[in-house]
């Protein structure tokens, strides 16, 4: 072989693996999605579209993130399945979507990074040793704090102000800290406002059904439907029922009012998954859940349906109405 052939031949070779490294695609991210509602929920899938549209605008697309998505409609004992599926699958990190969906994991795992939307309290949880610094393999965005169990009792003794009674519900397996929080609130808030209240522990549609009946049954009778996956899962079913039954209630997420019910109090839900996006990002890119904030809500949205309050015989106070960011008519 001439020297000039040996020299081009060796300078292809050498060629060879910078033009392969060249081609090879970007890595692809795995990134898991535990959803507490059912795959069905209308509104389960809008907070997934937020979810993936804030991952786009950071540039995480198909080409380069996987999504395993599991969808729990409400079930502890589900939540737990699909946590171990999605453990064992390996992730770069997990969103996590209520309480009972984050202690899942967290059994599976305390290295994978975890990011969380729709917890009201990941301090007495057990998920986190600070807000500041969560010191462990979980962050996220708290939607609810305790305290806001009082202003439920006061909005709806508001609207509706010969209610004497109030029933609060709640699943003790998926509520936050099992419902004795927000309960223990509502109860100090009570006195003040004259009311007498008490808790209703529900494990199943039949249940729900038995409770809102048993407020009926009563005169001046109120429910207030607690933050729980549960009872989100069967929310149109609560609404049919305290219809029908002409029970009013509180509940804390608009789409509870935008759905026929009296009225709701709490946050923007949809906005968390856009920034619960931006956290996942953060961590794909090598920072730590330990050194992520949890973030609080900055805003409540207080919604009034009117033709509900009608079809329960209730004037809502002008001053209500006033402060309301959205009423439905």
């Amino acid at each position: 072989m001439r020297r000039r052939e040996f020299i081009t031949l060796l300078g292809g070779a050498a060629a060879w693996p910078l033009a392969a490294h060249a081609q090879q695609p970007a890595m692809v991210r795995q990134v898991g999605v535990l959803m507490g509602p059912a795959e069905s929920d209308p509104e389960g899938q809008s907070e997934i579209v937020a979810f993936r549209q804030g991952l786009q605008k950071l540039g995480w697309t198909g080409r380069n993130v996987r999504i395993a998505y599991r969808w729990a409609a409400g079930d502890a004992d589900r939540m737990r399945t699909f946590a171990s599926e999605l453990i064992a699958l390996k992730p770069d990190a997990v969103l996590a979507v209520t309480t009972p969906a984050v202690a899942a994991l967290l059994g599976e795992t305390r290295s994978i990074p975890i990011v969380f939307v729709r917890v009201a309290d990941p301090i007495r949880s057990g998920f986190v040793n600070s807000l500041a610094h969560p010191g462990g393999n979980v962050s996220g965005f708290s939607n609810f704090a305790s305290s806001l169990a009082g202003k439920w009792l006061q909005l709806l003794k508001e609207i509706a102000p010969r209610v004497a009674r109030v029933t609060v519900m709640f699943n003790p397996v998926t509520a936050p800290s099992g419902g004795s929080d927000f309960l223990r609130l509502v109860e100090a808030a009570a006195p003040s406002l004259a009311v007498e209240v008490s808790a209703a522990r529900v494990h199943d549609v039949a249940e729900i059904e038995r409770v809102v009946a048993a407020v009926a049954r009563e005169p001046n009778g109120g429910l207030i439907n607690l933050p729980d996956i549960f009872l989100v899962v069967h929310r149109e079913l609560i609404i049919e029922l305290t219809a029908r039954y002409r029970v009013p209630t509180v509940y804390q997420y608009r789409y509870f009012t935008a759905s026929g019910g009296l009225m709701s109090y709490g946050p923007d839900v949809i906005d968390q998954y856009a920034q619960a996006a931006s956290y996942v990002d953060r961590i794909l890119k090598g920072e730590k859940p330990a050194d992520l904030p949890v973030q609080a809500p900055t805003k409540y949205e207080l919604v009034v349906n009117l033709k509900t309050a009608k079809a329960l015989g209730l004037d809502v106070p002008p001053l209500l109405q006033q402060r309301a960011d959205e009423v439905i008519e």
